[in-house]
């Protein structure tokens, strides 16, 4: 085995990950593409460059994310202490000045001694020795094909249009109803009490909320006016029809949507006994049954939007997004099959993945993916036992959902709705998240020891 571990890609991810093996006393290989090549989305030099938004997110432990950096402040996050240190004014949120950001991290990793920052391509994965793929979103086209040929693809995913996540305990249940279409409707014979008997006993796997026709209107109607998100240029080359947005799709006519994904057949709204105008659904996303995505509803449309908009739904009126529907162009791996709870792969256990790559989503969520793939290199290169982070912890939830089998797989940020559930069931959302993250934070308190 060779004597060092070598970190593909100089991002969040790839930087963390290199900080971790290195002050641990094993020599990193750290390779950069950029300023060789640049990526149509970056431009600085330094490494850890923050491409969109400078902002982390919320400070608040009753803030998903919030709870997500204050673990990897406790396991001494190299990028995390950093952004703390070049913060700028934004209250409760922690935002960074982008260049000394990107600045710091590359001086703090050219100084370390563990450390060889390579400035070029890689276009070839050695099988010898222990890697880390952090290549990111817009990951190479020659490495992204030679990924595809060690994961055994034809082709990673190049262009993501992901429907929103909601929480099921915000949807209201006295206006949707479970049920799978065709099973779920009631027969042109069939006696509706033994109608509801038999729907109630089925197992389902779909929510399903009822529209009229003046709902349904309605909801076209702002849907097909609703303000976009603009697209890169070379992302808009690679729209095609097999995940349209729906906006897209509902400005083709006002039935479009009605005999695509809100078509009604096979479903009765329980409360008129009849076919509903047109149906929204939404499927179980997590092993737990905590949240779900809205079929068919893969969106590029502004984040306000969307909640004003989808808000319109019946039973939708107070949900809670955990995701926001994106579209981006997007490299990611299909996880679920390839990656176990320490992003190693699983047929090639020398190799690790970290960062967007992975379908983890987000700036923290790709120091944290970093951070875990680099304490599982490490404990693989000294022979040692993987470190499972445990479900309660966002960061363990985070690896939990990305290597969970599912075959509807997206990309997923930090949220409460991928932590199991408590015991008790406690309305106020502020105390409710306040518990959560307290169990989080005792956890990683009890692996303190890893740092």
């Amino acid at each position: 085995m060779k004597d060092y571990i070598a970190v593909i890609g100089g991002g969040l991810a790839g930087t963390e990950a290199a900080y971790q093996i290195a002050k641990r006393g094993i020599k990193v290989k750290l390779y950069e593409m950029k300023p060789c090549k640049y990526s149509p989305a970056h431009s600085n030099s330094d490494l850890a460059e923050v491409v969109c938004s400078n902002s982390f997110k919320s400070n608040l432990h009753t803030n998903a994310c919030g709870l997500l950096k204050e673990e990897l402040r406790m396991l001494d996050s190299l990028l995390i202490k950093i952004a703390d240190k070049v913060s700028v004014p934004a209250g409760q949120a922690l935002a960074v000045d982008r260049e000394k950001f990107s600045k710091e991290v590359t001086e703090r990793l050219e100084q370390m001694e563990n450390v060889e920052i390579i400035r070029k391509e890689v276009e070839n994965i050695d099988d010898d020795g222990i890697i880390i793929i952090a290549t990111g979103p817009l990951t190479s086209d020659a490495l992204s094909n030679e990924i595809a040929k060690k994961i055994k693809q034809e082709k990673l995913h190049f262009y993501d249009a992901v429907a929103p996540i909601i929480q099921k305990e915000s949807i209201d249940m006295n206006i949707a109803f479970e049920g799978n279409r065709y099973e779920q409707e009631r027969g042109k014979d069939e006696d509706i009490e033994e109608w509801k008997k038999r729907i109630k006993n089925q197992e389902v796997s779909y929510i399903n909320l009822p529209m009229n026709k003046e709902e349904y209107e309605k909801f076209w109607n702002e849907l097909v006016n609703a303000e976009l998100v603009e697209l890169h240029e070379f992302e808009k080359r690679e729209i095609f029809e097999g995940c349209m947005p729906i906006e897209v799709m509902a400005k083709r006519g006002i039935d479009t949507l009605r005999f695509g994904p809100l078509k009604p057949v096979g479903f009765t709204d329980l409360r008129t006994g009849r076919r509903p105008y047109a149906i929204v659904q939404l499927r179980q996303d997590n092993e737990e049954g905590t949240i779900f995505n809205m079929v068919g509803f893969q969106t590029n449309l502004k984040f306000g939007e969307q909640k004003r908009i989808f808000s319109m739904i019946p039973g939708l009126e107070n949900a809670e997004f955990m995701k926001y529907g994106v579209m981006h162009r997007n490299t990611y791996i299909n996880s679920p099959d390839l990656l176990d709870e320490t992003y190693n792969l699983k047929n090639q256990n020398n190799i690790f993945f970290a960062g967007q790559i992975t379908g983890v989503e987000g700036y923290v969520e790709s120091i944290a993916s970093g951070l875990v793939s680099a304490l599982n290199a490490v404990q693989k290169f000294n022979k040692q036992e993987k470190i499972i982070f445990p479900k309660e912890t966002m960061i363990g939830a985070l690896a939990k959902y990305i290597s969970t089998q599912n075959e509807n797989f997206q990309p997923m940020n930090s949220n409460f709705g991928i932590l199991p559930p408590l015991a008790e069931n406690i309305k106020d959302k502020k105390i409710k998240y306040g518990k959560m993250a307290d169990i989080a934070i005792d956890k990683i308190e009890k692996l303190s020891n890893i740092t």
